[in-house]
């Protein structure tokens, strides 16, 4: 198969589970099913070297169109050699078959070409060619039949040989990785906006090796030069890429080597350097894009998995100070009971009338759990709350509310509940958030939630394909149930997507709920592959076939009822019976399309039916008294939870409504390479405050057990 030995060296991976992948992915298969059903074909890669094999696969595809595009155009212009052909179909990257081609290329009229069509290539050619012999340039010029005096001769000789050096493959190539290995990155202020840049101020005048340069360094300074307000630079010491160049096109025998060396000095500074420079610089954006994609990635996938309360009966606040806080009681599936708007913040009277009105509604709705929305307002609200005195079996948390204002504005916020105050949306969503971040989460646009690094400055191709794979593969890890699963919930199930999702609503709303999952056939538009992708995902709790409430494949419920039948008991004693499944001798079971892992799973889904990978709910509260930054004194150890992980650290709420940053360095008494190694978000630590800076709103925090002051 096209590419598999390639990808495989790429990624290093073994060629079978890559060839694997590839064809599934060809069939149309989705990253969750050929990890969770198809292992045998993969050798059970998981669903990161999947989608490493997939994005590799398309670069591969894009390079390959790209070849035929460029043989195509050598062709129709007749200058396609058989030594060109050869070189272009053994190019493996984009960056050496753009070499390969560029002096090929249909160009815009260059200095080169003018001097070309003024008859100069043949003067260039002697220059570069001619050995060290006498020469007459004046003589030279008059057997061309030329009138251009001697210094515009020249001139436009060097433009030639300055352009014939920059398109120069190997020149190109050596100087490529020259740029890779020794640039410096420098960085200075645009001196006029100089009051308005502090936020740059660190880059102001700034020197780095392209080697050290971390991500989202580089994406700070980059963003100041797409403001306007840095200038950047990406070069080698030009010593060193001069001396390159000339090694490759002077040589002892070169005639006339001064007026060469002029053209190649010339051909990098004006044509090879800035090329190389844009390139360079659009490599370590790249890199840097892919690095802040993956931190983006780990924590969407730590806030989506977070522990749910689960189906418990809920009052949620959605605090303000002058607005007041908006309340909702939702029953135990998330609809809407009761809402109201409280004043907990104001006059005495209001207090009290506030007080009144949450002890008469968590009596009446037989509230179990209280959620505090965790912006404007929250932790005097969720000082109020916790004064009242309300039964200690009564949970009460306060819930990251970031993106909860995005939902409330939004289309599916509108058909939901279309006669409601958005506010009052944004308070429901609060609290389904806190009975399940997942089905409440996927329903706000990914990087609304608050925790990319630079995430408006990446790659947004990149970065919603990247989105779009952790919510599918959290989905479709902790399983759906198909008769009560939202529309958005229902679109990242693993071949559903967001027809076939309406179309299952529409079902559902017609025909009331699926008895089995065979019954997904009978939706419309939802044929057998469709099917194949999906049913493992999906549970259905109102089945007979306690296989459906499982996430065994229906492609495998016959392997299942063999185990059974050959103990002679049924299925569902089968998987309530611990001792049975340990009788069953797997290597008997083994067959063409099912091998031991996929039987392995088998066995553990029959032990804990639709298991949910989430941990218990845990609740959390922050100290009490620390309210604002002015209540923080260096010293101070408080509760925290981790809102966002980054390369060079970590960010944490304390209740003072402006996160802290625990720098790379104090995350612990150790080396840390990788903050995401010691922290996630929603993590609940204990710091100590290392240092406040008012008036810049900036927090210092640790994890280091620093000795008591």
């Amino acid at each position: 198969m096209q590419f598999v030995q390639t990808i495989s060296k790429a990624l290093q991976l073994e060629a079978k589970g890559v060839e694997g992948v590839v064809s599934l992915i060809e069939e149309g298969c989705t990253i969750p099913f050929i990890a969770r059903y198809r292992k045998e074909a993969t050798g059970s890669l998981d669903e990161v070297q999947i989608a490493a094999i997939r994005d590799e696969y398309t670069n591969q595809q894009e390079i390959a169109k790209r070849r035929e595009a460029i043989l195509s155009s050598l062709q129709k212009t007749e200058q396609l050699t058989p030594e060109l052909k050869i070189a272009v179909e053994q190019a493996t990257t984009l960056a050496t078959l753009e070499d390969i081609y560029l002096p090929y290329r249909p160009k815009r009229r260059t200095r080169a070409a003018i001097a070309k069509e003024a008859g100069l290539e043949p003067l260039a050619d002697a220059m570069y060619n001619r050995p060290a012999t006498p020469f007459s340039l004046h003589d030279f010029l008059r057997s061309l039949g030329t009138d251009i005096n001697d210094n515009d001769a020249l001139d436009g000789a060097r433009d030639i040989i300055a352009e014939q050096v920059s398109e120069h493959p190997k020149s190109r190539e050596a100087l490529r990785e020259l740029f890779r290995r020794e640039t410096m990155i420098g960085a200075s202020v645009v001196e006029k906006k100089r009051d308005e840049a502090q936020k740059y101020r660190d880059y102001f005048d700034w020197q780095e090796s392209v080697k050290k340069v971390a991500g989202h360094r580089l994406l700070a300074m980059l963003r100041g030069e797409s403001e306007k307000y840095l200038t950047l630079s990406f070069r080698p010491e030009p010593a060193r890429a001069l001396e390159i160049l000339y090694r490759f096109h002077i040589t002892r025998k070169t005639g006339n080597a001064e007026q060469v060396r002029l053209a190649i000095e010339d051909g990098y500074h004006r044509l090879l350097a800035p090329s190389l420079e844009n390139e360079l610089k659009k490599e370590l954006k790249e890199a840097a894009d892919r690095e802040a994609i993956e931190v983006f990635c780990n924590n969407l996938r730590e806030l989506l998995l977070a522990p749910p309360l689960g189906q418990k009966r809920v009052m949620a606040l959605d605090p303000g100070f002058r607005t007041g806080a908006k309340l909702v009681c939702l029953d135990a599936q998330g609809n809407l009971l009761h809402s109201t708007t409280i004043y907990p913040t104001q006059s005495e009277q209001q207090l009290a009338r506030a007080a009144e009105t949450v002890q008469r509604l968590v009596r009446e709705y037989q509230i179990e759990a209280i959620g505090i929305g965790s912006g404007t307002a929250g932790r005097e609200t969720e000082s109020f709350i916790r004064a009242l005195g309300l039964s200690p079996a009564i949970l009460i948390t306060m819930v990251n509310e970031d993106g909860a204002s995005v939902y409330s504005a939004s289309e599916t916020a509108r058909k939901e509940f279309p006669e409601l105050d958005l506010t009052v949306r944004g308070a429901i969503s609060i609290g389904r958030r806190l009975q399940d971040p997942l089905a409440e989460l996927v329903k706000i646009d990914p990087k609304a939630i608050g925790v990319g690094q630079y995430q408006h400055d990446v790659n947004q191709a990149a970065l919603k394909r990247g989105l779009d794979d952790v919510v599918e593969s959290c989905v479709n890890s902790v399983g759906v149930e198909l008769n009560s699963a939202s529309l958005e919930l229902l679109t990242y199930v693993s071949g559903v997507g967001p027809t076939l999702a309406a179309n299952i609503i529409a079902y559902r709303q017609q025909h009331g709920q699926f008895k089995t999952r065979r019954e997904l056939l009978k939706v419309e538009r939802l044929g057998p592959k469709a099917f194949e992708q999906c049913a493992g995902f999906l549970r259905v709790a109102a089945s007979s076939n306690p296989l459906d409430h499982s996430a065994v494949h229906p492609e495998r419920y016959s392997i299942v009822t063999r185990m059974a039948k050959d103990l002679a008991v049924s299925v569902e004693e089968l998987m309530r019976s611990e001792e049975l499944r340990k009788s069953i001798r797997l290597q008997d079971y083994v067959d063409g399309s099912a091998g031991l892992p996929t039987l392995i799973d088998i066995m553990a889904e029959l032990a804990r039916p639709g298991r949910d990978p989430r941990q218990s709910f845990s609740v959390f509260s922050f100290a009490e008294g620390i309210n604002t930054i002015d209540d923080l004194v260096p010293g101070m150890r408080l509760p925290a939870i981790i809102t966002n992980v980054t390369t060079f650290g970590a960010f944490a709420d304390i209740g003072v409504h402006q996160d802290g940053l625990i720098h790379i360095s104090q995350l612990a008494d150790r080396f840390v390479k990788d903050p995401a190694e010691v922290v996630k978000p929603r993590q609940q630590v204990m710091v100590r405050v290392l240092e406040v800076d008012k008036a810049r709103k900036r927090i210092a925090l640790s994890l280091k057990n620093l000795p008591e002051k």
